[in-house]
């Protein structure tokens, strides 16, 4: 009988082609699936909490998988790391119940963007350099204003195969971190590039490039091509996924 497990994983994106498998290119997900085959010794594939893009960073996100054979999670853990490349570090191996679903039980995530100002080497494909002073005040107002919307169309990647561009944003907010402008964001679900559009976007903001009131007319025309440019995938960080607990059998 298959049972079904949680991996809660952390990864550095700067050398993968994204979360999803693509043919000849590295990617995290094929990783994985590569490595839990090897340790279990039967054919894996996992689904991931979502897809991140190219260079995209995780400090957690979720995946699960089926095995048929009994397995020790501290044991799985352990091994997987010891398999894995340094960029990517499991935290830990979950069992779950047989129908839980890292992708669609997610009840929230959380992004981080970080921006820096001033040269330094330890945050090259970490953060994005920014060469311009910004109004993070006039940010934040714009980013407070997501909440009060649903629809994010203007935010998404275009020609994708997604049924709805509907997602309710929980909190948005800019804060100054170490010397780095951080943002944070928060909602159900996300649509592709979104995260970095809104960035872009709210970029354009700081430098008062675009007013507020530019910045509710870019959201309710929902026309991508309206809103700014996307930030750059090396500053952009999934920091937190929420689940349910009713999903775990409490065995870890």
């Amino acid at each position: 009988m298959k049972q079904r497990f949680f991996l809660d994983l952390m990864y550095d994106g700067a050398n993968y082609h994204g979360w999803q498998i693509q043919p000849n290119s590295p990617t995290i997900q094929s990783r994985l699936e590569m490595a839990l085959s090897t340790v279990l010794k039967q054919d894996i594939s996992v689904v991931g909490a979502g897809r991140t893009d190219t260079g995209v960073h995780a400090k957690q996100m979720f995946a699960h998988f089926d095995a048929v054979t009994s397995i020790d999670v501290v044991s799985l853990t352990h091994k997987l790391n010891s398999f894995l490349e340094d960029e990517i570090s499991i935290s830990r191996s979950i069992k779950v119940h047989q129908d839980a679903h890292a992708r669609f039980d997610a009840i929230s995530r959380t992004y981080n963007y970080f921006i820096h100002f001033n040269k330094n080497p330890f945050l090259k494909n970490k953060s994005w350099r920014y060469y311009q002073s910004l109004n993070v005040s006039l940010m934040n107002e714009a980013a407070s204003l997501l909440t009060k919307f649903q629809d994010f169309t203007s935010f998404s990647k275009l020609h994708t195969q997604t049924k709805t561009n509907i997602c309710r944003v929980k909190y948005a907010c800019w804060k100054e971190e170490n010397e780095q402008l951080v943002f944070a964001i928060e909602a159900n679900r996300f649509l592709r590039n979104m995260v970095r559009a809104i960035v872009g976007t709210l970029v354009a903001v700081g430098e008062q490039k675009i007013s507020l009131t530019d910045f509710v007319s870019i959201i309710e025309s929902k026309n991508r091509k309206k809103a700014g440019v996307s930030a750059p995938a090396h500053g952009l960080y999934l920091s937190k996924i929420s689940y349910p607990n009713t999903i775990f059998d409490g065995r870890q």
